[in-house]
């Protein structure tokens, strides 16, 4: 597998890299050896570590993130794990772009106990419709910023396309522009 490793605030050293590498091999099992895995260490001011893997391949992106006070060795462990319960939770929507074998054992090689049977399906539980009028970024922050929501979706007025407005983990906005 093709894994790229990039260190955000922190310099990435050989052993990190040996580790990841080794954990990273470890998800051949479901991957193709072409797959190209993204792999994103963060060091923040309060010395939290972050791992962000992402796995882009044939139309999908599957994205998992763990965070820890200061052990990173942690967060590459709980990352993957939550990459591997997608997997296996999404297998069936997934088939045909894993690999053929990718499920001819049911162990998992991160997840120490888990039940898929146990989950529920999600389900839309309230539909509602709004008008959606013409706005820039700016009004659009302020508009969510009164209404008190996490997200705010709005149509562009410099580009006339529908946007969404979402408040991240880090307190910062980020913006989602969709793309013909």
């Amino acid at each position: 597998m093709k894994t790229v490793i990039t260190g955000k605030n922190m310099v990435v050293s050989s052993g990190i890299t040996e580790r990841v590498m080794k954990k990273i091999n470890k998800m051949e099992r479901y991957l193709n050896p072409e797959t190209e895995v993204l792999v994103r260490l963060i060091r923040e001011k309060n010395n939290r570590r972050t791992c962000e893997i992402t796995v882009p391949f044939d139309g999908v992106v599957l994205r998992a993130e763990a965070s820890n006070e200061d052990n990173l060795y942690v967060c590459i462990d709980q990352a993957l794990a939550k990459l591997e319960k997608q997997i296996h939770k999404h297998r069936t929507k997934l088939g045909q772009r894993l690999r053929s074998d990718a499920f001819a054992s049911n162990e998992l090689e991160f997840v120490e106990e888990v039940s898929f049977a146990e989950e529920e399906k999600l389900q839309v539980v309230r539909n509602k419709t709004f008008t959606v009028r013409p706005m820039s970024v700016d009004d659009a922050t302020m508009q969510m910023e009164l209404l008190g929501h996490s997200f705010f979706v709005f149509v562009n007025i410099d580009t006339d396309r529908t946007n969404v407005l979402y408040l991240r983990k880090d307190g910062d906005l980020g913006l989602l522009e969709p793309e013909a």
